[in-house]
C-alpha cells in the first residue's frame, strides 16, 4: 500500500468515525432531553384531573368542590364542568358564558376526542357523571391518530429502513466523493514525490485539480530546466578548462625538473604543479558528482573480484609516494573465500581510492588506515578505518543521515569541499548499496560500505 492509498484510506475511515460520532451525540442529546424533561416534571403536564375529581364531592344532591379545586383550576387557567346522564350541566367553575349548558350524546363523543368550541379538553369519567376540563384556547394542541394494528410493524420498520437507507446513502456519497478525490490527487501526490526525487513531472492538467497539476508541471519544468543548466556549465567549464591546465601543468612541471634555474624558482614551480593537480583534480571531481547526481553517466558494469580489486587501489596510493607517517594495510575478512561483485570496476576504484585519501587528507599527522574486504548473506562489504582524529557527533550523525557537509574533519585549518565523500555516497547509492560511518575505537573513523553481489 503507498503513501496516496494509506491516505485516503485514513480519510475514509475518518468520515465514518464523524458519522458515528454524530450519530452518538444525537443519540445523546436526544436522551439528555428526554431526561431533563422527566426531572422538570414534563412527563406529569397533563392536568391532574383525576385528582381534581376526587376534589369533588356530592352533599345533598350537590356537587360542591373544596378550595383545591379552584387552586387547581387557576393555576392552569383552566374552567371545568360536570355533565350528568341526560348532558346538562350540574356543576361548573370559571365556565365560560359563551359554551352551553346542555350536551347532547353526539356533542359528547365529538369534543372528547377533538375540541369544544376550540376549547381544549380533558374528560373524566365519575360514576354517575362526566368531569370536564377545558384550558384557554390554543394553549394545548390535541391530534388523534387512529392506525390499525396490523399496520405499526410495517410502519415501524420502515422508519427504520428509511433510515438506514439515509445513512448509508450518505457514506455512499462520502465515499464516492472521496474517490473523485483519490483519483485527482494520485497523480498530483506521485509528481510531488518524482518532484521531490528529481525526476521529470507530466501531470495532465485537465478536472477539478488542473491548476494545481500545471503549477507542478510548470515547476518540473523549471527545475528541470535548472538542473540542466547547471549540468551544462559544470560540464562546459570541465571541458574549457583541460586544455589551459594541462599547458599550466606541463609548463610548472618542465620548470620543476630544470636543474639550471635556481632553487626558488624550481620550488614555486612545483607549488603551482601541486595545486594544479589540486584544482584538476577538483574540477573532476565536480565533473563526476554532477553526472551521477543526474544519472548522466550510466553504469559499466561487469564481474569483479572485490579483493583484488581493492589491492589494485591500495598498489596506486602506495605508488603515489605517500607519507611515511602512513600505514596501509589490506586485509580478507574471509580468507579463501571466492567473491565476486557485479558493478561499474572504474567507479568503484573510484569509491576506494577516495576513502584512503580521506584518512590520509584529515589526519595530518599520519595514522594507520586500514582496508578490509569480505561477505555477508548475499552482500559483499568494504572496511576502511583510521585511528587518526575522528569526527565529531554532530557530523557523524550528519554523515549517517545522508547530509551534505562541508567537512568531516578540519584539524589543518583549511576549508575542505566534501566532494570526495560525497562522491562516494553517490557511487554506493548508484550501486544500491549501504554506507555507515562509525567511530574507531579509542579514536578515528571507520566506514562500512555494503554492496549487493548482483544489481
Amino acid at each position: 500500500m503507498n503513501v496516496s492509498e494509506r491516505f485516503f484510506r485514513r480519510y475514509v475511515f475518518s468520515a465514518i468515525g464523524i458519522v458515528v460520532f454524530f450519530l452518538v451525540v444525537n443519540m445523546l442529546l436526544i436522551g439528555s432531553y428526554l431526561a431533563v424533561a422527566y426531572l422538570e416534571n414534563v412527563a406529569d403536564s397533563n392536568f391532574p384531573i383525576e385528582n381534581l375529581s376526587n376534589h369533588i364531592v356530592l352533599e345533598d344532591g350537590q356537587f360542591v368542590g373544596d378550595g383545591q379545586v379552584t387552586e387547581m383550576l387557576n393555576e392552569a387557567n383552566a374552567w371545568a364542568m360536570i355533565l350528568d346522564g341526560d348532558g346538562m350541566v350540574v356543576w361548573e367553575e370559571k365556565l365560560p358564558e359563551e359554551l352551553p349548558r346542555h350536551y347532547s350524546s353526539m356533542d359528547v363523543a365529538m369534543f372528547s376526542r377533538w375540541y369544544l368550541n376550540d376549547y381544549p379538553v380533558n374528560i373524566w369519567n365519575r360514576q354517575d357523571s362526566l368531569l370536564v376540563v377545558g384550558f384557554p384556547q390554543e394553549d394545548i394542541v390535541n391530534y388523534y391518530i387512529s392506525i390499525k394494528a396490523q399496520y405499526v410493524g410495517p410502519i415501524a420498520f420502515g422508519l427504520l429502513a428509511a433510515i438506514s437507507i439515509n445513512f448509508f446513502l450518505m457514506l455512499y456519497l462520502f465515499i464516492r466523493n472521496a474517490h473523485r478525490v483519490e483519483k485527482a490527487m494520485v497523480p498530483i501526490l506521485n509528481g510531488i514525490r518524482h518532484l521531490s526525487a528529481g525526476n521529470p513531472v507530466c501531470l495532465e492538467e485537465s478536472g477539478e485539480l488542473a491548476e494545481i497539476s500545471a503549477s507542478l508541471n510548470k515547476a518540473g519544468d523549471y527545475l528541470l530546466k535548472k538542473d540542466n543548466t547547471r549540468a551544462e556549465w559544470i560540464r562546459g567549464i570541465s571541458h574549457d578548462i583541460r586544455t589551459p591546465l594541462s599547458i599550466v601543468l606541463g609548463y610548472a612541471s618542465e620548470i620543476e625538473d630544470t636543474v639550471s634555474l635556481p632553487e626558488a624558482t624550481r620550488k614555486q614551480a612545483g607549488i603551482i604543479r601541486r595545486y594544479s593537480e589540486k584544482l584538476k583534480n577538483l574540477v573532476a571531481d565536480l565533473n563526476l558528482t554532477t553526472k551521477l547526481e543526474y544519472s548522466i553517466q550510466p553504469l559499466q558494469k561487469q564481474k569483479i573480484d572485490p579483493v583484488e580489486l581493492a589491492r589494485q587501489v591500495v598498489s596506486e596510493v602506495l605508488n603515489d609516494g605517500i607519507s611515511e607517517l602512513y600505514e596501509l594495510e589490506l586485509s580478507e575478512d574471509t580468507p579463501g573465500k571466492n567473491l565476486s561483485l557485479v558493478g561499474d570496476q572504474a567507479l568503484l576504484s573510484r569509491m576506494l581510492n577516495n576513502l584512503i585519501r580521506n584518512c590520509i587528507v584529515h589526519n595530518p599527522d599520519g595514522c594507520t588506515i586500514q582496508v578490509s574486504v569480505g561477505s555477508c548473506d548475499a552482500m559483499c562489504t568494504f572496511s576502511v578505518a583510521d585511528n587518526g582524529y575522528g569526527i565529531s557527533e554532530p557530523q557523524l550523525n550528519a554523515l549517517n543521515s545522508g547530509k551534505d557537509i562541508s567537512s568531516t574533519q578540519k584539524q589543518t585549518g583549511e576549508t575542505e569541499h566534501g566532494l570526495g565523500l560525497k562522491i562516494v555516497m553517490q557511487i554506493v547509492k548508484a550501486h544500491q548499496g549501504i554506507i555507515q560511518f562509525a567511530d574507531t575505537i579509542p579514536h578515528g573513523l571507520s566506514i562500512h560500505i555494503s554492496l549487493p553481489m548482483k544489481l
